[in-house]
């Protein structure tokens, strides 16, 4: 494997694989590389720089799991207390249990309240449309609207199981940011910018796309059975009910990559502290005991989201974060903290080892293989180099 990741993303480019991504690596002391290859989108002639900006879907979630634990610092949110006086739409959850002769869905109350720490982890009951049949189909026969739309009623949903009793990737960030806002007292895109964005410097991060960020937004894509790339339209709900605590945000691999250079220094960057320590490490420790986490599935045939993890691996889930219990083959030690977004945008943060990453392109739906295998190589030879550099 070559240990260059300039020439990994250029060669994918040149052979069509993707039109265009960006590598960033950084660690606690600065910035390592910044690589940017090809172009903003398939047929256009604007070149992909490290200041384009992505939809970063599910990688919202760790920003907006930090902002939760920001007022668990301050005492406004409690981990382990019921979320009800914060959230009383979450007060009487009731499980699905599948449906009758009838067709009519069997619900029947959780047997325990739903805690942040649920929200925090994923492992409140609630779901994804997508990702479980009992869900999807309750969302058709409800007529609900779907996660995406912006409508607060695509959050009316069953849980699946009673909280605490697995892993399941779901609305539960979503419900977070809800729990934010009903904390702080202010619209969870203001909180974030005055506590976490602002503060670090991530100028280009929001939710939704004004005006400056969408004049350098890169495009979004599919791939046809032949392999071709396609521009697709693409674009955020032009005036959501609420702001997606779990998808919500874009911004820019050189933003994304300060907010995880702050994680790996402890809660700080540039004289700014976000968190303190204590509340990273707690963040960064496996919270779900001996659940599996990591695993997102589909059940709509145009959405392939598994990805299976390499033989011999287990993964935990912190607060906001997949954990990986052993060292990875890419080179990624024991401990490291990662998660992705659904349109091929990854990162990684090794505490261990002082290196965190950063790769972004806009490719639909997650797991496109050359996406993936583009940002796979380059934690390869992120490690080859700095093991050459020892």
């Amino acid at each position: 494997m070559s240990a260059d990741p300039a020439a990994l993303l250029e060669a994918a480019v040149e052979s069509g694989s993707v039109p265009g991504a960006v590598f960033l690596l950084g660690n606690a002391e600065g910035v390592i590389a910044e690589i940017a290859a090809g172009k903003r989108a398939q047929g256009s002639d604007v070149a992909m720089t490290t200041d384009t900006v992505f939809w970063l879907a599910s990688m919202t979630k760790p920003i907006v799991s930090a902002a939760a634990m920001q007022l668990v610092e301050r005492g406004t949110l409690a981990i382990d207390a019921p979320i009800a006086p914060v959230l009383p739409a979450l007060a009487a959850p009731m499980v699905l249990e599948g449906f009758d002769a009838a067709g009519q869905p069997r619900l029947r109350p959780a047997r325990r309240p739903i805690t942040l720490r649920h929200l925090l982890t994923h492992t409140s009951g609630f779901a994804y449309d997508f990702g479980n049949a009992d869900i999807l189909r309750y969302v058709r026969d409800m007529k609900l609207p779907r996660g995406a739309s912006g409508q607060l009623a695509a959050l009316n949903l069953p849980l699946v199981f009673d909280p605490g009793e697995r892993w399941e990737y779901g609305i539960s960030t979503d419900w977070l940011g809800r729990a934010v806002e009903a904390a702080s007292g202010q619209p969870l895109d203001a909180y974030v910018a005055e506590n976490i964005t602002g503060p670090l410097g991530m100028n280009d991060t929001g939710f939704g796309l004004d005006a400056h960020r969408a004049a350098r937004v890169a495009g979004m894509h599919s791939r046809g059975p032949d392999g071709t790339l396609t521009v697709i339209p693409f674009a955020p709900p032009p005036a959501p009910e609420f702001h997606a605590g779990g998808h919500g945000l874009y911004a820019t691999p050189r933003d994304y990559l300060r907010f995880t250079r702050a994680l790996l220094r402890g809660g700080e960057l540039d004289g700014a502290r976000i968190l303190k320590a204590e509340t990273v490490a707690e963040m960064a420790e496996n919270q779900i005991g001996d659940l599996k986490a990591g695993i997102v599935r589909s059940v709509i045939p145009e959405m392939a989201l598994e990805i299976q993890p390499p033989p011999g691996i287990d993964f935990g889930w912190g607060f906001g974060f997949l954990i990986n219990r052993q060292p990875l083959p890419t080179g990624r030690g024991a401990g490291s903290l990662s998660w992705s977004g659904v349109a091929n945008t990854y990162f990684w943060i090794d505490p261990g080892q002082n290196l965190t990453g950063v790769m972004m392109t806009q490719i639909m739906p997650f797991g496109d293989p050359a996406a993936f295998n583009l940002a796979v190589g380059c934690e390869v030879a992120a490690y080859q180099a700095r093991a050459a550099r020892r």
